[in-house]
């Protein structure tokens, strides 16, 4: 076979390379054994892309709606989003093409349908009898803009207000118009000089369809007659009108009003209300007229068969209650009571035992749809306790600032959480069950666990469980705890180098094997946990300061005192076997007066109680360096196996011993390259005024008790998600690529040099210039010896370069599967062990999951690198590049992540101009590249991140995650996963009239609307007032519907059934409608002889 040089190949292949060219070279043959064929499985069919589920509260709620048969919750938003809610593990997300502001949703109850208004003026009917709601028609008004709709209980006459103050009517089913409009003049007639205004209000009196109840906001309400097309009475009144709201009994209603008023109205008495309420005015003496108040924007009258009607308002706060909180009030009877929220209210509503307006309302609970939270009040229990919510609508709670997804965790993960994240459950809650419970969950044919972990602004840190596309929080970590909080801004340190938000998370490094977790926060700080099921006290916390600092020498070459580089191996000498020292800092200010040796945040010096769960095994925090403040945190890794954590930033790295407590490693990212710099920077290190700690390898603050002077804090600008140049005159020279940040850190067990003839544990760093570095980590014994002999770091000499920063590194055995880094099984620490257990331990090596640990010579290993431009698999020992891509050339990647999808490994990858893409393994062949979505903000950027088994998310909004899979299989079963929102289920019988009640005519009054609002009474409407738009739902239906034999013959019967039941009912309603069509001609043609002469002005 011929050899072919590998760099050579590649180089006449990247002039030719496109954005993602597939550039796979023919494998280099080693000297003495050829590197074993691997096969890979993965092939094009195997990759889908699809959105799967959205999670977490509507962003910018503007609309709510209920179905009180179905029991489901709509929302939409301003966004032109609309999220469905069920029962808990029910929910669905569609949206408006348009992306309009949704300001209205009527269900048409009990039909599996939902009418939406947009605020570009078009209505849209949703089928909701499909597992993905989609449209079946829409209508676009032209010439007036769409303000309130109502469509009454099992109607299909749609009434829709506009701005100019008219009423139109849509028929539901053929979503078109009817020719009968109520102006907006007839409707006032003479009782108001001026327009109107906007409608704010319809509904028909709930005791008599014929008649419709109409709200102008300045003021005016008209109960109109649908059948003499003539306003019955008119009530004025001079404050603006916001709602109003029915009694079941169709005699009274009560509207709200901008000056904090409800006044409520007798039908048959326009003159003057029956009464008029302010629920927050202060009530003078001398009988006059309370002050005003804030405008009530929703008033809801619902009325009780046992005791006295609810009225429950938003709004109405005496204009001197300034800085209190929205409210909502509940009136009952002679009680008040206000119930404040946490967020301005959006909408609520009022559920009830039964759907029929003319029957006891019976309400039971209020659903208050909030700015940024959805609340749900039990009016039945005293107090008005809220429902514990059980969907995942907290993730906002505090900002995310950072998320990781884990698909496939141990199984014994998701318990261990949940029982301790129980404790933290709040108490006080509703006992019943939460109320919108509509709905049946799809099936479950993913049984893998998943985990997601969400890091936020205020340093908490909350685990999800994220099994089988559904979302629940499991346990909420403070991070913040552990920190001297300040009280008031004044009283902050000077320390601080973040306006506000120091102790937010930036970067999470967990290993789910081991339950250790570290964290990197915005203040240059870390924090590792260890998991415990046992409540512990720490008197002290163990801590670490250490001094990271970026030089340039000055001069040509270092002087004679100053201690060399990192040497390269085989130099002879070693600096590592130095214990490193430590000191404390004593100082908060060197000697001309610049603030040094103090970090930014103050660590608690008493004692801390920590509750079962994440418990602080270590704070290490970066210091000020002569006036220069710690830089912020870009990479972070922990291994359970080694007891080491690493991280680094754009000064350097630093390694810690969290068993010993003490620094492995603290130095600038030149002096890690040793003599081999390609950029020939003369590091400086360490500087005079810094005490020498060993060989230039460390120079560490190591205390654990906090000296009171240490920290002064924040006054600097915040770094908008980038890693800002340090503002010291020693910095200002320094060429941009010499500021190199460390970008990616992995340990792993594998060949650290080309002559090495067996794996050894190592740490592989990755540069922002593209650079990979090799450390050595020589451990010491498990057991007693582990905690007493040191660990020895020492550089390997190993240098490997690609374009652009390196994001992510993995290795691969000779067979192509993954070899994960070492780690300890957890155990739990804070129960003492037995001395069976003590020689366990003591014999207990990590678990390397590698196969090849005990490889022969003639095994190799496989690193696969990804940068931001390209991707290499390096073939181990020999170091030969035996594959590459060029992922982009225009644009570069911002995740890459290597995964584990159908028994096989590809690397995955989200670039900024919005693609997604992934490569097969180890050969890095395209199987994927889609257009998702473009690079918009860097919440994006931030938070997007690929897992297992073809799973991703990212934070689509400040409130939402979006997950998506990449895998085929999981798009083929995701219809089957999905949940049902449409459940059959009976409608309530209808509230019996009684035996007087029908034979004196006081019952309810039905009206046959087909016969008014029809085209054969009313004619057609104008083509130029709204445009007929048919839905993609047709075609969406059908796709739906197929989803498994067993439902589809389900719904088969279940459709034949409705459809007999249906024309059964449709012969009886024939027979009537051909003689109420008879008798209407005749009317017809009655009002034409009556109005024939007449003039237009007259009408």
């Amino acid at each position: 076979m011929r050899k072919f040089n590998i760099r050579k190949v590649l180089d006449g292949l990247t002039a030719v390379s496109a954005v993602a060219s597939a550039s796979s070279a023919a494998q280099q043959q080693q000297a003495g054994n050829r590197e074993t064929e691997i096969q890979e499985t993965l092939q094009s069919e195997h990759f889908q892309l699809c959105k799967t589920v959205r999670h977490g509260f509507p962003y910018q709620p503007s609309a709510l709606a209920f179905d009180p048969v179905q029991k489901i919750l709509a929302i939409g938003t301003q966004t032109g989003a609309l999220r469905l809610f069920g029962r808990p593990g029910v929910e669905c997300y569609c949206q408006h093409d348009s992306g309009a502001a949704v300001i209205q949703l009527q269900f048409l109850i009990n039909e599996g349908a939902l009418v939406s208004a947009l605020a570009d003026d078009t209505l849209h009917l949703w089928n909701l009898r499909q597992k993905r709601p989609a449209i079946l028609h829409s209508l676009k008004f032209n010439r007036e803009r769409i303000t309130f709709c109502h469509l009454p209980f099992q109607s299909k006459w749609l009434y829709v207000g506009t701005e100019r103050g008219n009423i139109h009517i849509v028929n539901v089913e053929s979503f078109t118009l009817s020719g009968y409009v109520i102006m907006w003049n007839k409707a006032i007639e003479l009782s108001s000089k001026s327009h109107p205004g906007p409608i704010v209000h319809i509904s028909d009196n709930p005791m008599d369809e014929g008649k419709l109840l109409i709200g102008f906001e300045s003021g005016t309400v008209v109960l109109w007659d649908l059948k003499s097309k003539k306003a019955d009475y008119r009530y004025t009144h001079d404050e603006a009108i916001h709602s109003v709201a029915w009694h079941h009994e169709g005699k009274q209603f009560i509207c709200s009003h901008s000056d904090g008023t409800l006044t409520i109205w007798n039908v048959k008495s326009p003159t003057k209300p029956f009464q008029t309420i302010t629920p927050h005015g202060k009530q003078l003496k001398d009988g006059k007229k309370p002050e005003p108040c804030k405008p009530i924007l929703k008033v809801e009258y619902k009325t009780t068969r046992a005791g006295e009607p609810f009225i429950i308002l938003s709004g109405g706060l005496s204009y001197d209650t300034v800085g209190r909180r929205p409210c909502l009030t509940v009136m009952h009877g002679k009680s008040t009571a206000v119930l404040e929220m946490d967020y301005s209210i959006v909408d609520f509503l009022t559920l009830c035992e039964t759907p029929y307006p003319n029957d006891f309302q019976e309400p039971y609970a209020v659903v208050v749809l909030l700015e940024k939270d959805l609340v749900l009040i039990d009016l039945a229990q005293n107090g008005y306790p809220i429902f514990e919510n059980p969907y995942p609508l907290t993730i906002h709670e505090s900002p995310v600032t950072c998320c990781e997804y884990f698909a496939d965790c141990p199984v014994d993960l998701i318990p261990a959480l949940y029982s301790v994240g129980a404790r933290q459950k709040r108490q006080g809650y509703s006992k019943k069950e939460w109320p919108i419970s509509g709905g049946n969950w799809g099936l479950i044919t993913q049984s893998y666990p998943e985990i997601i972990i969400t890091g936020h602004a205020d340093g908490s840190i909350k685990f999800w469980d994220a099994s089988a596309i559904t979302l629940q929080v499991l346990y909420k970590l403070k991070t913040a705890k552990v920190f001297e909080k300040s009280r008031n801004k004044d009283d902050r340190p000077n320390t601080d180098i973040v306006d506000e938000d120091p102790y937010a998370i930036q970067i999470i490094s967990w290993c789910p094997e081991s339950r250790m977790l570290c964290i990197a926060g915005v203040s240059a700080h870390v924090i590792i946990y260890r998991f415990s099921k046992q409540e512990v006290t720490t008197e002290v916390i163990p801590m670490l300061e250490v001094r990271l600092l970026y030089e340039i020498n000055d001069v040509e070459s270092p002087d004679g005192e100053q201690v060399p580089p990192l040497p390269t191996p085989g130099t002879g000498s070693n600096p590592q076997s130095i214990v490193p020292q430590s000191h404390p800092s004593t100082s908060s200010s060197s000697s001309d007066g610049l603030r040094d040796n103090v970090p930014c945040l103050k660590v608690k010096n008493s004692p801390l109680k920590q509750s079962p769960g994440y418990q602080i095994e270590l704070v290490i925090q970066l210091v000020w360096v002569s006036g220069e403040p710690p830089q912020q945190i870009t990479s972070l890794a922990v291994n359970s196996a080694y007891g080491l954590v690493v991280f680094g930033n754009c000064n350097g790295i630093a390694m810690v011993d969290y068993l010993q407590k003490t620094v492995l490693l603290n130095l600038g990212t030149i002096e890690l390259y040793g003599s081999n710099d390609p950029y020939r920077r003369e590091p400086r290190s360490p500087r005079k005024t810094r005490q020498p700690s060993g060989a230039g390898l460390c120079d560490i603050n190591e205390g654990t008790v906090v000296p009171e002077d240490r920290c002064k804090s924040p006054t600097s600008d915040v770094k908008d998600n980038s890693f800002s140049r340090s503002r010291s005159s020693s910095v200002t020279s320094i060429d941009k690529e010499s500021r190199e940040a460390i970008s990616a850190l992995h340990f792993c067990e594998t060949f650290t040099r080309k002559a090495d003839t067996s794996p050894s544990p190592c740490l592989w760093v990755g540069t922002t210039l593209g650079t990979v570095l090799v450390i050595v980590l020589n451990l010491p014994p498990g057991g007693e010896q582990r905690l007493l002999q040191p660990v020895i770091v020492s550089p390997s000499g190993t240098i490997l370069r690609l374009k652009g920063a390196i994001l992510r590194m993995a290795f691969l055995d000779t067979t192509g599967s993954l070899v994960p880094p070492a780690h300890e099984p957890w155990r739990e620490h804070n129960v003492p062990e037995d001395k069976d257990e003590k020689e366990k331990s003591k014999k207990r090596r990590p678990v390397s999951v590698s196969p090849s640990s005990s490889q022969e010579i003639s095994e190799n290993q496989y690193a696969v690198i990804c940068s931001e431009k390209q991707a290499k698999v390096i073939s181990l020992p020999s170091q030969n590049c035996i594959y590459k891509q060029n992922i982009t050339e225009t644009s570069f990647v911002l995740r890459g992540d290597i995964v584990s999808l159908s028994n096989s490994i590809c690397l995955a990858c989200f670039c900024a101009n919005g693609h997604i893409m992934t490569f097969s393994l180890p050969s890095l062949r395209p199987l994927l590249d889609v257009y998702y979505l473009p690079l918009t903000n860097m919440r994006i950027a931030r938070t997007f991140c690929f897992t297992n088994n073809g799973q991703a998310l990212y934070l689509v909004s400040p409130t939402e995650i979006q997950r998506l899979t990449y895998s085929q299989e999981t798009c083929e079963n995701l219809q089957e996963m999905l949940g049902e929102l449409f459940t059959p289920v009976e409608t309530p019988e209808a509230p019996n009239r009684g035996f007087f009640k029908g034979l004196f005519g006081g019952g309810a009054q039905s009206l046959d609307r087909e016969e008014l609002f029809g085209e054969s009474a009313s004619g057609k409407a104008s083509r130029s007032l709204a445009q007929h738009i048919p839905g993609p739902g047709g075609i969406e239906g059908v796709k739906g519907a197929a989803s498994g034999v067993v439902g589809e013959l389900a719904r088969a019967r279940l459709a034949l059934d409705e459809r007999g039941q249906k024309l059964g009912e449709l012969e009886e309603k024939t027979a009537a409608m051909l003689y109420s069509a008879d008798s209407f001609s005749k009317h017809a043609h009655e009002m034409m002889l009556k109005y024939k002469d007449k003039k237009w002005y007259q009408f």
